[in-house]
């Protein structure tokens, strides 16, 4: 049967549209189910744990210059992190498809919302991510081997001039093959390689470098809160200063844009602003939902797997940045000649952790952290590349994508074709250089998405009243609604405050407009694969 994607421009037709529901609410039958729920937590777990909560604390901690905003910022950051999750639970548990959210917002919204999501992701959000991660990968790498650098260059082709549009700076950045972009682009190929051969070998993976990292994670809590006390940055953070600045009529300075006038905002608006650094740090967690044609018996492991999976990480991320106070300082200068004289905020080259565990265990400290953040980030790359994958494959089967990228492996029954597209697009932005300012670019842009794909709960309930819900989301209306009006209050605070990372990846999503009207009107043949 093939299915004409053009129908949905026009008047929809009532069988259409309920052979298109019943087939959204059925699970995948061509995928191998080899995802239980170990596999499908650790996907949860793996893909948010990244290089950011080794990193990010120290930007945090400049923009809200106090200890209690700075363990603020990461509770927020939790509570929508763990509402999202609750939220997509019901929605995972409802259609477990293959292509996850893409789904969820082409069946609540329409069409148009599935692919303007799928084709950001495509372009910025998993592949920029994939890349960012995997040249964090090398980066820390070079800390065993000084020759993998950023400035040692194979090939240099040129050095991008800045563009100053507005508040914002386009280009400015070294487009060529370094060693350590090399690296990332060595792990992307291994990486979507390995995971052609079977969705059980990537969640093998998968579940070995997450239960790696979880213990690196853990360990670093243990080790901070029982031997890596500090006296001086207990008494600097703790001993009647820990709530300095975080009253609601305290006052933060504020730069809006890059260059611009700095204005003295809000608690509330400054607490916006900095999820920035830790919404990102805690992002991803929805990718599990991609791969739920191969999760078993998805309308139980799914939900589970959201629930426990953020849980465990915001625990984990709050114990983390709780660790940092007890070790460092959070005030200090960026001249200092002790890592405890430049505290969290200035933190050599924002590497917290790093500092943590050198203040701890010397530079032995530094050379664990860098082993750390080298598992985590290949752990974390493993589940992004294996997540995103299906979603460029439901695009296909949608028409919406090239038709090929719809095909499986015919033995492994991995998207095989999508996994290798990715992979390219993900090299190309890799040489390109351009994948640090991408991901500025789409913190504004993943919060639209989260925020209509949990609008598209109601809009499901309403449609769908008696539609099987196997799970329920918990504290529905209430905490999905609250959800939304968190995450509409950071947006419009990002747009006032923070420019340079909203309007681009703005720009992004809806040049997606025409492409998608234009894809849409291709000829059947060309843009619609054959679906049983």
């Amino acid at each position: 049967m093939r299915r004409d994607v053009s129908t949905t421009l026009k008047a929809p037709n009532p069988a259409a549209v309920a052979n298109q529901w019943e087939t959204a609410t059925h699970q995948n039958t061509e995928f191998v189910k080899g995802l239980g729920l170990t596999s499908a937590t650790t996907l949860v777990m793996g893909s948010m744990i990244g290089s950011g909560i080794f990193i990010v604390s120290a930007e945090i901690a400049r923009e809200v210059n106090s200890p209690a905003l700075l363990i603020g910022a990461w509770l927020v950051t939790g509570f929508m992190t763990i509402v999202g999750a609750l939220s997509y639970g019901e929605l995972a548990a409802m259609m477990p498809r293959a292509g996850g959210q893409y789904v969820y917002l082409r069946e609540s919204l329409g069409p148009l919302w599935g692919f303007l999501y799928g084709w950001t992701l495509f372009l910025v959000i998993q592949t920029g991510t994939i890349a960012a991660v995997g040249v964090a990968f090398g980066k820390f790498l070079g800390v065993f081997f000084p020759s993998i650098s950023s400035t040692h260059w194979i090939l240099h082709f040129w050095k991008a001039p800045p563009i100053h549009i507005g508040p914002m700076t386009l280009g400015n950045m070294d487009v060529g093959l370094n060693t350590q972009n090399l690296v990332a682009i060595l792990l992307v190929i291994l990486l979507s390689v390995i995971n052609i051969f079977g969705v059980k070998t990537g969640a093998f993976i998968q579940n070995v470098f997450t239960i790696s990292k979880v213990s690196a994670l853990s360990g670093l809590v243990l080790l901070g809160l029982f031997l890596g006390r500090n006296a001086h940055a207990l008494t600097a953070n703790f001993n009647g200063h820990f709530w300095t600045n975080a009253g609601l009529g305290a006052r933060h300075a504020v730069q809006v844009g890059v260059g611009g006038p700095t204005v003295l905002v809000g608690t509330l608006t400054i607490l916006a602003v900095a999820q920035v650094g830790s919404l990102f740090s805690a992002d991803a967690w929805n990718n599990v939902t991609f791969t739920a044609g191969e999760v078993k018996n998805p309308s139980r492991n799914l939900p589970l797997s959201l629930a426990v999976g953020t849980g465990v990480v915001i625990l984990l991320y709050v114990l983390c940045n709780i660790v940092y106070l007890n070790v460092l300082p959070l005030d200090g200068s960026p001249n200092g000649a002790s890592i405890l004289d430049r505290g969290i905020k200035w933190a050599s080259e924002d590497r917290v952790a790093t500092a943590v565990l050198t203040q701890m265990f010397g530079s032995v400290g530094g050379l664990l952290m860098a082993a750390a953040i080298m598992l985590s980030s290949f752990g974390c790359n493993n589940g992004l590349i294996l997540a995103g994958a299906r979603v460029y494959y439901a695009m296909a089967k949608d028409g919406l994508f090239f038709r090929k990228v719809g095909n499986l492996h015919p033995k492994y029954k991995t998207p095989v074709l999508s996994l290798m597209v990715q992979m390219v697009w993900t090299c190309i932005l890799c040489v390109s250089g351009t994948y640090g300012q991408l991901l500025d670019y789409i913190v504004f842009a993943v919060l639209v998405f989260y925020i209509l794909t949990i609008v598209g709960l109601f809009v499901l309930r309403r449609k769908h009243p008696d539609a099987t819900r196997p799970y329920r989301a918990v504290g529905y209306p209430v905490l999905p609604a609250i959800y939304i009006v968190m995450a509409l209050f950071i947006d419009v605070v990002l747009l006032l405050y923070k420019p340079q990372y909203t309007w681009p990846g703005l720009m992004i999503v809806l040049i997606g407009i025409p492409v998608y009207y234009l894809w849409s009107r291709r000829p059947v043949s060309s843009r619609v694969a054959t679906t049983s």
